[in-house]
C-alpha cells in the first residue's frame, strides 16, 4: 500500500485534466518502447517461409509451422487468409488457407491442412519436410473481424473449414472488451475427424457464457451425445442465433455441405448470401 501513496497523492494534488494527460503520456511511452514489428506478408510478392515443424494431429492432417523473420509478424487481419503456391507437374497451383495463429503468436504462423492422395497443394504439403520453404502471399479475403461486427455470430463449419472460425473465436474471446456471443456447429464424418477438439472444448469451458460448440457426426461412436447425420434446419434453429440485423452467420466447409447450409438458412429466414460474400452480408461464406 505504501508504494501507492505517491500515486494517490498525485491524483489528489492535480486537476483531472493533468492526471489524464500524464497517464496518456505514460501509455504512449510504454507503447513506443515496445519492439517494433512489421508485416512479413506482401499482397503482391510471393515470400518464402521455412517449415520448422510438422505437428501430426490425425493420419492425414497436420499443423505446419513456419518461421517468421525476426522483427516481423505475419500481418494478417482476423478473418482473412493467405495464398500458397507451388509448381506441380509444370503447373503453378494456388490455394487459400487461414492460419490458426494470429499476430500475437511471435516468431511463427501455423497452417492446419488435410492432405488428400489426389490433391494438389494438400498432397504437396503432406510431402514437405522440415527445412523446406513454401511460397506465401497475402493477406486476402473480404472478412475482417471487429468486436462491433454483430451482437451474436453463428458458425457452421465442416472439416478443415474450422480454421477461419477458430481464428475469429480466439480473437474475440481473448479481448475483454468484446461481448460478441459465439456459437459453432462443427460437422465431420467420424469422431477422429474432429480437428482441434481439445482447443475448442477448452475455449468453451473457459468462456461458457460467450462460446458454445455443438459437434455433428455422420458416423458417431457408441454413446455419442452430439448431433447425428447432416447439419439440418432444426440444429441451426436450436443452436445458432435467429435472423436479426445484429446477428451474422459464417460458413466454411466442403461445397456440397455449404450448398445445403445456404438452403437451410434461406428456409429459416436468413438473408440469401451473395455469390461472392462481402463483409456486411448477414450470411458470409469463406
Amino acid at each position: 500500500m505504501s508504494a501507492l501513496k505517491p500515486f494517490i497523492k498525485f491524483l489528489s494534488d492535480n486537476p483531472p485534466i493533468t492526471v489524464v494527460v500524464t497517464l496518456l503520456v505514460i501509455l504512449a511511452s510504454v507503447l513506443l518502447s515496445r519492439p517494433s514489428t512489421k508485416p512479413a506478408l506482401d499482397t503482391k510478392i510471393w515470400k518464402k517461409f521455412k517449415l520448422t515443424d510438422k505437428i501430426v494431429i490425425s493420419p492425414n492432417t497436420a499443423i505446419y509451422r513456419f518461421a517468421l523473420p525476426k522483427g516481423t509478424v505475419l500481418g494478417l487481419p482476423i478473418g482473412q487468409h493467405v495464398s500458397v503456391s507451388a509448381t506441380i507437374g509444370e503447373k503453378l497451383i494456388q490455394r487459400s488457407y487461414t492460419p490458426t495463429t494470429s499476430d500475437d503468436d511471435i516468431g511463427h504462423f501455423d497452417l492446419l491442412i488435410k492432405s488428400y492422395p489426389t490433391g494438389n497443394i494438400s498432397k504437396y504439403f503432406g510431402e514437405l519436410s522440415v527445412g523446406d520453404y513454401v511460397d506465401v502471399r497475402g493477406p486476402k479475403g473480404q472478412m475482417t473481424y471487429t468486436p462491433d461486427m454483430a451482437r451474436s455470430i453463428g458458425m457452421i463449419a465442416g472439416g478443415t473449414g474450422i480454421t477461419p472460425m477458430l481464428q475469429i473465436i480466439k480473437a474475440a474471446l481473448k479481448n475483454p472488451l468484446d461481448t460478441t456471443q459465439l456459437s459453432l456447429i462443427y460437422a465431420n464424418v467420424t469422431s477422429s475427424d474432429i480437428l482441434l477438439k481439445k482447443e475448442l472444448d477448452a475455449l468453451a469451458k473457459e468462456h461458457p457464457l460467450r462460446f458454445k460448440v455443438y459437434y455433428v457426426l455422420n458416423t458417431p461412436p457408441e454413446g455419442w451425445t452430439g448431433g447425428v447425420g447432416f447439419v439440418n434446419s432444426d440444429m441451426i434453429k436450436e443452436r445458432l442465433p435467429a435472423p436479426a440485423k445484429d446477428a451474422k452467420i459464417l460458413l466454411c466447409g466442403p461445397p456440397p455441405m455449404m450448398t445445403a447450409m445456404k438452403k437451410s438458412l434461406d428456409d429459416l429466414g436468413y438473408e440469401k448470401p451473395n455469390a461472392i460474400s462481402k463483409l456486411p452480408d448477414q450470411v458470409f461464406l469463406f
